[in-house]
């Protein structure tokens, strides 16, 4: 008789991740806000569901930026307005050093981060119908034929960001990347429950309460176009009326 051969179980697939993570240069003064500051503000990793109300101390309307980075965008919009509280996802730790660096600077009480992949806090963690707006200023455009899955703007993300906004939510877009603006376009004007507010296959004006950052500025010197766009669930949009409502 014929032994039969051990089989292993199937490893599950990994999944397509929209980032790569990498450490990058940590300045001395980001390695102090790391230390000092992650527990005043970012909010711990687990699976359960957040509590908003309980994180802020308060009800409000609630905003979050996926990918924010340093936090320009995200500092700049929680010192502007009080009356939100805001939620900012990031993974690369030189840019949260310095984000939380910034929070603790402005005193800002309205702002949390949380330090993960931003589809599985989606998709775990923020509960449904609870965000008046998410932002997506210059996700990475993975520009190579070969890496076009890694990109966030997917169907089934789209259909995930439709399960998380409140009625009149919004969603905010920007990107230097034309290929990536006109996939963007297409999948959130698909299936996904979205109707584009600038009109079909249109881009909309920069907001006036989008701040300049950095990357923004480096993108403009190069001679790259930037392109927003916004989006609203289809039921309750308008057509061809940009919202600019934050």
């Amino acid at each position: 008789m014929t032994p039969t051969p051990f089989l292993t179980p199937l490893s599950p697939p990994r999944p397509v991740r929209s980032f790569v993570r990498r450490e990058g240069r940590i300045t001395e003064a980001q390695r102090r806000a790391l230390e000092t500051l992650s527990s005043c503000y970012q909010v711990p990793g687990g699976e359960d569901a957040l509590d908003l109300a309980a994180l802020f101390g308060r009800e409000a309307e609630r905003y979050l930026e996926i990918g924010c980075g340093a936090g320009e965008t995200l500092v700049a919009l929680a010192a502007c307005h009080p009356e939100n509280d805001y939620l900012g996802v990031e993974v690369y730790r030189p840019g949260l050093g310095r984000l939380l660096r910034d929070i603790a600077a402005a005193a800002l009480v309205n702002v949390r981060v949380l330090v993960d992949d931003a589809v599985e806090v989606l998709a775990e963690r923020v509960p449904d119908h609870c965000l008046s707006g998410v932002y997506l200023f210059f996700p990475d455009p993975w520009p190579k034929s070969r890496h076009h899955k890694r990109r966030l703007i997917q169907p089934p993300f789209a259909t995930l960001l439709r399960e998380k906004l409140r009625p009149h939510g919004r969603v905010f877009v920007a990107t230097d990347w034309e290929d990536y603006a006109l996939h963007i376009l297409s999948v959130m004007s698909g299936e996904a429950g979205f109707v584009n507010l600038a009109g079909t296959a249109a881009f909309a004006p920069r907001p006036c309460w989008r701040p300049l950052t950095r990357y923004e500025q480096r993108a403009r010197q190069r001679g790259y176009v930037v392109r927003d766009m916004v989006f609203a669930p289809a039921i309750h949009s308008q057509t061809g009326r940009t919202a600019e409502r934050l």
